[in-house]
């Protein structure tokens, strides 16, 4: 999948009307969360169904939609409410593999000081 290197991951938590294409998801973004749909932040959306994913981003030319469906199950979703919530760019991953993202922990470590 062509996304952003190292981008910032935001998950609208409240299902969306999966009918809406990329236009109907950047006015969503800018009214509802209040946010500048073109930044080059990655958007995701869930269904109410849960199976379903959208991702909007602008990538610099152009605004991308990107959906997927999972044949068996359901994505792992944080709780139903309003508003955003951030993830990583590994958590993303795991979301898109169907996987619990909740575990994936990002391993913190100094900045170092010289070089070696």
């Amino acid at each position: 999948m062509i996304l952003p290197t190292n981008p910032r991951v935001l998950i609208a938590t409240k299902p969306v009307d999966f009918r809406k294409g990329m236009d109907g998801l950047a006015a969503l973004v800018a009214a509802e969360l209040k946010l500048e749909p073109f930044s080059g932040i990655v958007y995701v959306f869930r269904s109410k169904r849960a199976d379903r994913v959208k991702l909007l981003f602008w990538d610099g030319t152009g605004v991308c939609l990107v959906t997927k469906r999972l044949e068996g199950g359901k994505f792992r979703w944080p709780k139903v409410e309003d508003g955003v919530m951030r993830l990583s760019p590994a958590q993303l991953s795991a979301l898109l593999e169907g996987l619990d993202w909740s575990r994936v922990h990002a391993q913190r470590v100094a900045r170092p000081t010289a070089a070696q």
